[in-house]
């Protein structure tokens, strides 16, 4: 199980992620526009820098939804290779089936 103080650190960067997500959008639309004068842009370019760093979303890290666990996660799930292990035995996950031969 993960440290709660890490899971809760991704929890705020998500939810700065998502408060910034507009502005972020809108400012790097106006940089890259051509048709805007360079001060215009380099206004822009100012403003989306002074932004938090943690408005990207590339700094978020994906965690097992249960566990926290960093490591080993599937996308498709939210789950950490272990919990989806331990989920589709018991067959709580609809349409997976453990391989068997």
């Amino acid at each position: 199980m993960a440290k709660r103080c890490m899971v809760n650190r991704e929890i705020k960067k998500a939810k700065t992620v998502k408060k910034y997500a507009a502005k972020r959008a809108e400012l790097k639309k106006q940089m890259l526009d051509m048709s805007l004068t360079a001060e215009q842009r380099e206004t822009a370019s100012k403003k989306f820098h002074s932004l938090p760093r943690n408005a990207s979303p590339s700094r978020l890290r994906n965690r097992c939804e249960i566990t926290g666990r960093p490591h080993g996660y599937y996308r498709k799930f939210g789950l950490s290779r272990n919990k989806l292990r331990e989920h589709a035995m018991k067959g709580d996950i609809p349409g997976l089936v453990m391989a068997s031969w």
